[in-house]
């Protein structure tokens, strides 16, 4: 049984949750330990006690208690690699949106995973050897996206870069615009979700949903872009926070479920005669923080993924007229 360690969390490690730092560090630890560490104060981060869901910072200290021997295996360095074809591999290169020497924009398709997970052997992280472009440095996640959400998604050419990046994105110096197209019209037609949430479980497994007191804050700026009659509606949501589903659970809780997000809003996420509303309408349409060198803004955006604009098409709409909903004009 190994002892009590004090882990420093990495720079590339930074704004990653704490449940999922123990994945990486620690894969044989179970999920079901881990919370039953946490309830019971062993686990500590700076010498407080931790929740799952909190963000880490690089440069903080993660106390782990002892662990037994299969669970004490710890695993340093990038994920195992996914297997990849070399059509994969230029399929990937050629969704790079934007590269320079600190920093990479890539245009993640949906139904790729960021990270793996239970059940998932095929995700991104697993491939970011494909995007080095001769870098000595294999690139590093800086935020992540819904498996099912498409567009834009910020990669770290450095350790340097990440640190900066991700205190970007904890100072909220980032901003980040998504797009949707929901099944009904959201009252009023623009507005402030403030919602706190938290795990449930539920029949799919674990979900999201709105909690009280002991909840993760979550907040969401929307505004309609355009409307179809009471039916339907091109939203346009800039959320304060990160949380896990964060979108897709708010829409559903004001009852204008994101189209084909069955998870959340069953039955009432779909239109009839839509063949495209099978996916989930949700995309990461741009972002624009301080580029990390200091220099400027970096600003990225992403085209709609085929599914959505086989819908923008059905309803006759012009990707090209979202008329800035956030009054944020230009960088």
């Amino acid at each position: 049984m190994a002892g009590v360690q004090l882990l420093e969390v990495k720079a590339d490690e930074a704004d990653i949750r704490l449940d999922r730092w123990f994945t990486r560090r620690f894969p044989g630890l179970s999920h079901g330990k881990l919370q039953k560490l946490l309830r019971t104060g062993q686990v500590r981060v700076d010498g407080g006690r931790a929740k799952s869901g909190q963000r880490l910072e690089a440069g903080q200290t993660v106390r782990v208690p002892p662990l037994d021997d299969g669970a004490a295996i710890a695993r340093q360095g990038p994920p195992p690699k996914v297997k990849i074809s070399d059509e994969e591999a230029d399929e990937l290169r050629g969704r790079v949106l934007y590269r320079d020497d600190d920093v990479l924009v890539l245009d993640k398709p949906a139904g790729l995973a960021t990270q793996g997970g239970t059940g998932t052997t095929k995700h991104l992280d697993g491939m970011l050897d494909v995007l080095r472009f001769g870098s000595k440095e294999r690139p590093r996640l800086v935020h992540r996206l819904d498996r099912d959400t498409s567009g834009v998604l910020l990669l770290a050419r450095s350790a340097v870069s990440a640190k900066r990046l991700a205190e970007a994105f904890r100072s909220r110096d980032a901003i980040k615009i998504y797009w949707a197209f929901v099944v009904g019209v959201p009252q009023p037609y623009s507005g402030t979700i403030d919602q706190p949430l938290s795990k449930a479980a539920g029949p799919g497994g674990e979900r999201m949903a709105a909690a009280s007191d002991d909840g993760e804050s979550a907040v969401t700026h929307y505004s309609i872009v355009e409307a179809m009659g009471r039916n339907a509606a091109w939203v346009a949501m800039m959320p304060l926070t990160g949380r896990t589903h964060q979108l897709r659970v708010h829409m559903a809780l004001i009852g204008t479920p994101i189209l084909g997000d069955g998870k959340y809003g069953g039955a009432a996420a779909f239109l009839p005669d839509l063949d495209s509303a099978r996916q989930v309408h949700l995309h990461a349409r741009e972002i624009r923080l301080p580029h990390p060198s200091g220099k400027g803004v970096l600003r990225a955006k992403a085209a709609l993924p085929p599914h959505m604009a086989k819908t923008w098409r059905y309803f006759d709409l012009d990707p090209a007229d979202d008329g800035d909903p956030f009054g944020i004009g230009a960088p």
